[in-house]
């Protein structure tokens, strides 16, 4: 705002130097002229500095409030899974308490790269916007090239939510503990199999990591998505996999799998009596599905501050928080900074486990 308060005072310098008009001295004759035609200019220059001094002191600019139009999302899944369900459910609830408008459109290719780049390539303006997993992190540390910088053209927003992982087998395997499987698998090296959805998929790299902690030898499926892998796990075709509660435990009630450990850091409140993977023997071991919100590079970080705060908002808010934990998914709501350290820890977790494993990604 000094910049605004130099040009009063230049105004109200340039009029008060300003000779007087060259007819002036022949009408000062005239009674009371010359007192009005010599005061108009300072109350002109008056008015312009007040004037100019009120958008100085003023809190903030003169600008609309953001969002003026709709905020285009963009989501690396097909609709109907849990990411875009979250997605859906959470700006849903934006939209209620704020009056912002979403539109939802999913790009499910090539592991979230597509939906990545076309974000990377948006305008800064705040208008479009990435929903991202760990996918993100995983083709960063294992792609060797990508068509934008992960870290420099996409800026992290907030974790909207996480899913952790649930470690089942199929009820004929030789084992119905964690434990058991550690045992069983220590003494028959490349005996077992677990499926995934693919080469570089989350179930598949936090299960690597698990096995290189462990020492255990079990041969990796991969499969074209994660319906034909959990189908071939309950017709016993492969023995383990690390799925989530939302799309296991039907299977787990009805007695077509076995739950053997949570992949998270706490207890879940729906399985409280299943022991987590970290209790048992690997301290700070975690699989979880985190669901966040990214944005182009360029975006102002008071923009950026608003999402992160609809987003906390949102997700803690009674109805949708209770919504999610049904599903086995914890609101998080976080801020930038949390999530912008979560993706640099993740990105450097991944490339020391696919070098030491030799892991590819499809």
């Amino acid at each position: 705002m000094t910049g605004v308060l130099r040009i009063a005072l230049r105004l109200l310098g340039a009029r008060a130097s300003r000779r007087p008009h060259p007819t002036l001295p022949r009408l000062r004759g005239r009674v009371g002229w010359g007192k009005q035609r010599a005061r108009r200019p300072r109350s002109q220059g008056a008015v312009i500095a007040l004037f100019l001094a009120g958008l100085a002191l003023a809190p903030g600019p003169c600008f609309a409030a953001f969002p003026e139009r709709p905020i285009h999302v963009i989501v690396p899944f097909p609709p109907g899974g849990a990411v875009d369900l979250v997605t859906r459910l959470v700006t849903q609830r934006i939209t209620e308490a704020r009056g912002w408008s979403f539109i939802i459109e999913s790009k499910a290719a090539a592991g979230g790269i597509v939906a990545t780049d076309t974000v990377a390539k948006a305008a800064g303006d705040g208008y479009t916007l990435l929903i991202a997993t760990p996918n993100h992190t995983i083709a960063a540390a294992l792609k060797p090239r990508l068509p934008y910088d992960w870290e420099r053209d996409v800026v992290p927003v907030a974790v909207i939510a996480n899913v952790p992982e649930l470690l089942v087998s199929h009820p004929a395997a030789s084992f119905d503990s964690f434990s058991g499987f550690i045992a069983y698998a220590k003494e028959n090296p490349g005996k077992l199999n677990y499926s995934s959805a693919g080469n570089g998929t989350l179930p598949h790299v936090t299960m690597e990591l698990l096995l290189r902690r462990a020492g255990l030898e079990v041969v990796h499926v991969p499969y074209r998505g994660a319906a034909p892998a959990m189908t071939d796990l309950l017709a016993g075709v492969v023995q383990l996999k690390l799925d989530t509660f939302a799309t296991s435990n039907d299977h787990v009630a009805a007695g077509k799998l076995r739950a053997l450990a949570f992949a998270s850091l706490r207890r879940s409140s729906l399985m409280p009596q299943l022991p987590t993977i970290a209790e048992q023997g690997f301290p700070g071991y975690e699989g979880v599905l985190w669901i966040g919100m990214m944005a182009p590079a360029g975006v102002p970080a008071g923009t950026i501050d608003l999402f992160a705060a609809a987003i906390s908002e949102a997700v803690r808010s009674e109805g949708l928080a209770a919504r999610l934990k049904r599903d086995g998914i914890e609101p998080v709501g976080n801020k930038a900074a949390e999530f912008g350290a979560l993706i640099a820890k993740e990105v450097v977790l991944w490339r020391e486990l696919a070098k030491a494993v030799q892991m590819t990604v499809d």
